[in-house]
């Protein structure tokens, strides 16, 4: 009698965004040549969106599907239903993304169901919500990893805008008088919702003074060198003020950011191990071509203003645990050598991805060698596995 299969490799979709990069996700994986258009992610998991297939070319959404109490447990199905509660990907910044945020999860419920009760396409541009789920997520850097996260202290943002000494931001620092969330919120509301005239001429102050002090060695040199290369992607887009209002993090590979609903943020630079809740609900706030709702946006903003912290982490040997207080998923890295560590696999369904060396998992009689960039399925009902390098291999699994 032939038992389920415990290891299930997969073949993951490439997501071709034109932030993305020709050649880190080409070199991760193992492929000579860069790519002939941008790479931006590379998902793994079961979103509709883009779901991961299995060698015989099924689909594991339907996988999972088909068998849900073999695949996913019976504590996942209790807590997330018949479907796999988060998204695994790669991650290739080559460009900086959008200003966006995400919603809390009974927001994201309630605008789902109030965009399906007025009949609007589920792919309109204009539509805010693709799902009824929220989108925690943790990036964790392969890279040095440029991102803009939340934001910045208001007295260190008012010092950042009067240095430029342009008359023409004096509705921006009277914004930032006030106590730190009506400033923050009054600061976000001249940006995005003044009359366009007056939103074209503050990006070309903005970008103008940024160009006038980037190359220096002042407080805000980083940020203002990042200003120009934003100002000139997105000419006349006054998000660039917005995005010298957050905090400028750079992570060294190995460190990661935790992203709750409602903080603004942006990647600008780098690759990535990112993992989320299995949502695609995104609301931009500028930088983008994209439909921007700046009602729905400061409903679901987080206007706290503090500097970004790291991801805190957990070591046990050769595995860094990156905590959160998520439930539908967990992120670890192993530093594999040559000798076999053992997995306890316990509370449901895992995946497991290699991004440096060569892995090999091994879980019963079934075993598996995954190269740099390549991936593997582990069902819940498989049990314990064992993994051995060297190599370098984050494993993704449910937070319960």
């Amino acid at each position: 009698m032939t038992h389920p299969p415990r290891i299930l490799p997969l073949e993951n979709p490439i997501k071709h965004y034109a932030w993305g990069s020709r050649d880190a996700l080409a070199k991760l994986c193992g492929r000579p040549a860069p790519s002939a258009e941008p790479e931006a992610e590379l998902w793994m998991g079961t979103h509709p969106g883009g779901p991961s297939r299995l060698p015989n070319g099924a689909n594991l959404r339907d996988f999972v599907a088909a068998d849900p109490e073999t695949t996913l447990g019976g504590h996942v199905r209790a807590e997330f239903g018949d479907s796999l509660p988060f998204l695994l990907k790669l991650l290739a910044a080559n460009e900086p993304l959008s200003l966006q945020a995400h919603p809390s999860l009974e927001r994201a419920r309630a605008g789902f169901d109030r965009e399906e009760a007025a009949g609007v396409p589920l792919g309109a541009a204009f539509r805010c919500y693709k799902d009824r789920n929220h989108k925690p997520e943790l990036l964790c850097a392969l890279t040095p990893f440029h991102a803009l996260v939340g934001f910045r202290p208001v007295e260190a943002t008012r010092r950042l805008f009067e240095a430029f000494g342009a008359p023409e931001l004096a509705p921006l620092l009277a914004a930032l008088g006030g106590d730190t969330a009506s400033a923050l919120r009054s600061f976000f509301e001249v940006v995005v919702s003044s009359p366009a005239k007056t939103r074209a001429a503050l990006a070309h102050v903005t970008l103008a003074g940024c160009r006038a002090m980037a190359g220096g060695s002042g407080e805000f040199s980083r940020e203002y060198a990042w200003g120009v290369r934003i100002g000139e992607l997105y000419p006349g887009d006054p998000g660039i003020a917005l995005a010298l209002a957050l905090n400028l993090l750079v992570l060294e590979p190995g460190e990661a950011i935790y992203l709750p609903a409602g903080n603004l943020h942006a990647y600008l630079e780098g690759t990535g191990v990112e993992i989320m809740a299995s949502s695609d609900n995104v609301l931009r706030g500028g930088l983008t071509p994209k439909h921007v709702d700046v009602t729905e946006l400061l409903a679901v903003l987080d206007f706290h203003a503090g500097p970004a912290s790291l991801a805190a982490t957990e070591r046990r040997g050769v595995e860094t645990r990156y905590l959160t207080p998520t439930r539908e998923f967990a992120l670890s890295r192993f530093d594999l050598g040559d000798a076999p560590v053992e997995i306890s696999a316990v509370l449901g369904p895992e995946i497991v991805v290699a991004t440096r060396g060569n892995v090999r998992l091994t879980r019963g009689e079934d075993e598996l060698s995954l190269a740099s960039g390549a991936s593997a399925f582990l069902p819940a009902a498989g049990g314990n596995y064992t993994l051995s390098g060297p190599a370098t291999v984050f494993r993704a699994r449910v937070n319960l």
